[in-house]
């Protein structure tokens, strides 16, 4: 049998607490998502319509620039990134510092904190949001890429399904992805005001995602080692299961991005200087 892991409070010192973070009613939150968490599939199913659909109505069409639409767009969710990321990493180091790291991965005390259980639902409210990324794409005509749509889709549904149960690595899978995506869309949204970014810049933010999808990885594993050692962690074999095929993908994914957009094209370039 596993044994029993306290949940206590991490005891984290936010020096201000918001209005809005301190009166937010995370237990009707947490009743929707445990009664309508399918409805995320719902979305995702329209998602895929409108953007196939659109994409097909866009076919003979000239593209849209949309450049200050979204330098917006990104930059209103670069400032939210990095909101996300000042509210909620305080409370995954100070999980660390005052117990324990496997505490920060076992214990769910991060959604019963006025701060951090309102950024956690505002979290994975957010993943619906996000899908709207796609739109510009396909008024812009670029390229739509597998990668792109399934992770938007599958971090969607992952999100809504894990939030009901409250899991615990949850905080990590939460903080690493505010992080990342603080980079990502301030990056979008310099370039959509036509900033001259160097290309490394790129180079670094996929390498951050690739090194999110390890640490992900990681953390399912441990868990289960965790857990077979009798110890309590709170998730079940079913998540951790859908947590590791999930960043498992992810990682193959935005591995053979990574080789096929800064590796293979720039030996091809190379090859073509040396012809």
């Amino acid at each position: 049998m596993e044994r029993q892991l306290a949940i206590t409070m991490t005891d984290v010192n936010y020096s201000v607490v918001f209005d809005f973070e301190k009166k937010f009613n995370d237990k009707n939150f947490n009743e929707y998502m445990k009664e309508n968490w399918m409805d995320s599939i719902i979305y995702s199913v329209l998602y895929m319509l409108l953007i196939f659909g659109g994409r097909h109505f866009m076919g003979t069409r000239p593209r849209y620039e949309l450049r200050p639409a979204l330098a917006i767009w990104s930059g209103t969710l670069a400032l939210f990134s990095i909101a996300g990321t000042i509210r909620t990493l305080p409370e995954a180091i100070a999980a660390i510092r005052n117990h324990s790291l496997q505490y920060s991965v076992c214990v769910p005390s991060v959604y019963f904190q006025d701060v951090t259980k309102f950024w956690s639902c505002i979290f994975v409210a957010s993943k619906v949001f996000e899908l709207g990324d796609t739109i510009f794409i396909v008024l812009r005509k670029q390229q739509l890429i597998f990668l792109h749509w399934y992770h938007h889709i599958t971090v969607l549904i992952y999100s809504w399904y894990s939030y009901k149960d409250y899991i615990a690595p949850g905080r990590w899978f939460m903080v690493m992805n505010f992080v990342i995506h603080s980079f990502m869309y301030s990056y979008y949204t310099l370039r959509a005001l036509k900033f001259n970014v160097p290309s490394y810049v790129n180079i670094f933010i996929t390498a951050m995602q690739l090194t999110q999808m390890i640490c992900g990885c990681a953390i399912n594993v441990w868990i289960f080692q965790i857990k077979g050692r009798g110890e309590t962690c709170h998730q079940t074999y079913g998540n951790i299961n859908l947590s590791s095929l999930m960043y498992f993908s992810y990682f193959v994914l935005f591995a053979h991005f990574f080789y096929s957009t800064y590796v293979l094209k720039k030996d091809r370039g190379k090859v073509k200087k040396s012809m």
